[in-house]
């Protein structure tokens, strides 16, 4: 295949040092990561410290894999459009650019439609095949109606926010979003336990408190894209549905959109098989997952970086810049995962102490903490892998090595190890064997993208 000549020069993906591009756009985007991660903490620390606090605990445990859901068809539509649109800039086609924006505005009006629906007539349903507790029910229901019925700024944005990554104005994306978990943090004492004349709502406080912050990173994803987003035409017109184009998003998209679901069925599941063990592993289960976050979504966040930086380059047919983006990637996003784990294991006692939990539910996060961090490289791996794969077109391959990681392995070890006897221990070793197995898919698929993607460049 011939290179392209026609790209769009000016473009920082195609002129700027890879290895200090991947940084410029990358840590922007781990910030805002690691900040949606820290007002999620923060979350949890109020919720923790209300009176009927552990039972909060516990029902966002249950509500979080919906919330994951939400993401995951907001995040894997996103990478469908932030693949697809990188690589038509790479190769200079500025209509269709713009179509496909027109069309990712409109897909998150699809979204937003759907989890409406489901917050009016599904939460309560989905809650009962968790658990019976009415306290935990009614906390839960609560909570996850509000998050789902106005959850068109969390949808919406994520689709903005996909807009300008996908450009390189990652910066705009990440104030937008810092801006909005401020508000969210801000907002959370206010309305959990009532001041400035806002009475108290309790774990319903949380809710408002998260979607008005949702709905501010909204406005600020709109303004910025519209009034400074120049790569695509943002006219009226391109928000017509393109059948065409829409499949082309989904091609990548889907396996991306599965691939993220699985991380909701996988905690999903998970809650139901801890739940064989006790209620306080589900709870431990949940903070753990939470604290996990800072260091994955830094994981996430490089990746959001790689993602369109190697899509450019292949749509530009530059073989150098393509592999550097593809080194460079990964190897930041090792870096990231190994002092994410050394720091878990330093502060996890500090960390855990956080929260105003029970010492056996405390021990429990202690103890995943120790455990699962064990398999922080092979994580940090995978992730990478899956968006080279991504950016390539290769979204099958990425959703097979997905499948490793949460459901093949990870789920039956789980249930496996919940019928020892000492299962409060050993149900945490089923996360790090299962990443392990995936990494060695992973390799094995690299070899053959590399093949047929990288090796037929000129």
């Amino acid at each position: 295949m011939e290179p392209i000549e026609h790209a769009l020069p000016q473009n920082k993906m195609a002129t700027e040092p890879v290895g200090r591009l991947m940084l410029t756009m990358g840590v922007p985007m781990i910030l805002s990561m690691a900040l949606q991660a820290f007002y999620n903490i923060v979350d949890s620390y109020f919720v923790s410290a209300m009176p009927d606090g552990e039972y909060g605990m516990n029902a966002l445990t249950l509500a979080f894999p919906i919330q994951m859901l939400m993401i995951a068809i907001g995040v894997g539509t996103g990478v469908g459009i932030n693949a697809l649109l990188s690589k038509n800039l790479g190769q200079g086609n500025r209509e269709k650019a713009s179509k496909i924006a027109g069309n990712a505005i409109f897909l998150g009006l699809c979204t937003y439609a759907v989890f409406l629906l489901i917050g009016l007539f599904g939460v309560r349903f989905y809650l009962r095949t968790q658990t019976t507790d009415t306290i935990i029910l009614d906390m839960g229901t609560g909570y996850l109606s509000i998050c789902t019925t106005l959850a068109g700024g969390a949808i919406l944005f994520m689709i903005y926010e996909k807009l300008l990554q996908a450009t390189g104005r990652t910066m705009l994306s990440t104030i937008a979003q810092i801006v909005g978990a401020v508000t969210n943090i801000v907002l959370d004492p206010i309305m959990i336990f009532g001041s400035f004349g806002v009475p108290p709502m309790g774990i319903r406080g949380a809710a408002y408190a998260t979607v008005i912050g949702q709905g501010v990173s909204l406005v600020m994803g709109i303004i910025f894209h519209h009034g400074f987003n120049k790569d695509v035409d943002s006219r009226v017109q391109y928000l017509k549905p393109s059948t065409a184009i829409i499949l082309e998003i989904y091609k990548i998209g889907i396996p991306a959109i599965v691939m993220q679901a699985l991380m909701s069925f996988m905690t999903y599941s998970v809650n139901i098989i801890f739940g064989r063990v006790s209620s306080a592993v589900v709870t431990a289960y949940g903070v753990y997952y939470k604290i996990q976050q800072f260091v994955f979504f830094a994981a996430f966040g490089m990746n959001n970086a790689l993602i369109p930086i190697v899509a450019f380059n292949y749509g530009l047919q530059n073989k150098r810049r393509l592999k550097n983006g593809i080194k460079y990637g990964m190897l930041y996003t090792l870096i990231l995962m190994a002092l994410g784990a050394v720091a878990l294991q330093v502060f996890a006692v500090q960390l855990m102490g956080i929260f105003s939990l029970s010492a056996q539910t405390q021990y429990l996060c202690i103890r995943a903490v120790r455990i699962i961090t064990l398999g922080y490289l092979c994580v940090g791996a995978n992730i990478a892998f899956q968006g080279i794969f991504q950016a390539l077109g290769n979204g099958v391959r990425s959703l097979m090595v997905s499948l490793i990681r949460l459901v093949v392995v990870a789920l039956p070890l789980a249930w496996f190890f919940t019928t020892f006897t000492n299962a409060q221990d050993m149900v945490w070793w089923a996360f790090p064997i299962a990443e392990g197995c995936a990494f060695i898919l992973a390799i094995l698929f690299m070899k053959s993208v590399a093949r047929e993607k990288i090796t037929t460049i000129k």
